[in-house]
């Protein structure tokens, strides 16, 4: 399947003056497990805003987001209640439109997204900052065979998905200690 993102086409202004932190990368970079533990260090701080996925898939261990069915899914599309969304390996994403209140009342809104969404939220959000999460190959098939959901797909295909994309502003190589990557993506939080 091929990904495919898409937005909401009705606003016409750069939404600001928040800021938007897009964490990008393959499956099984961490993506998840940094934004988990800058979750915690930013707890006591309202000004930092995580949202909450949308996916067409069981919540995890691994992964916290809010389980909904394909027609669930589609439903809230037709209701226009994504700020934006996605397809990858199957699956349905989204981010709901609050993250928009989000960001136009000033606050900073962390999200893990697809690649392929990183060009329309440029066009969209006045201040968007790209963090790339990413691994050795060898390092991503160990923590996809660990994580072992049989949702995720074939583990070959994940790791061949390629995606053409703009360069991020900042790169995170999530190798060792989670807890000091994570303080290089709490420095991109807090716009260090």
């Amino acid at each position: 399947m091929t990904d495919m993102a898409t937005l909401s086409t009705h606003r016409t202004d750069l939404i600001g003056p928040g800021r938007l932190i897009l964490v990008v990368g393959p499956s099984g970079a961490g993506k998840d497990t940094l934004i988990g533990l800058v979750q915690a260090g930013c707890a006591g701080d309202s000004n930092v805003v995580f949202p909450q996925r949308v996916v067409t898939r069981e919540a995890s261990a691994h992964e916290n987001n809010d389980a909904v069915s394909q027609t669930q899914f589609g439903q809230m599309l037709a209701h226009g209640d994504f700020a934006f969304q996605w397809e990858a390996h199957g699956l349905r994403y989204g981010l709901l439109n609050s993250l928009v209140d989000d960001i136009r009342a000033g606050h900073v809104v962390v999200v893990n997204v697809s690649r392929t969404i990183i060009e329309f939220a440029r066009r969209l959000y006045a201040n968007v900052t790209v963090v790339l999460v990413t691994a050795p190959e060898e390092v991503l098939a160990e923590r996809l065979t660990a994580r072992a959901r049989p949702s995720d797909g074939r583990l070959d295909d994940r790791l061949r998905r390629a995606v053409v994309t703009a360069a991020p502003d900042i790169v995170i190589q999530n190798i060792g200690p989670a807890e000091d990557h994570a303080a290089e993506l709490l420095k991109a939080v807090q716009g260090v």
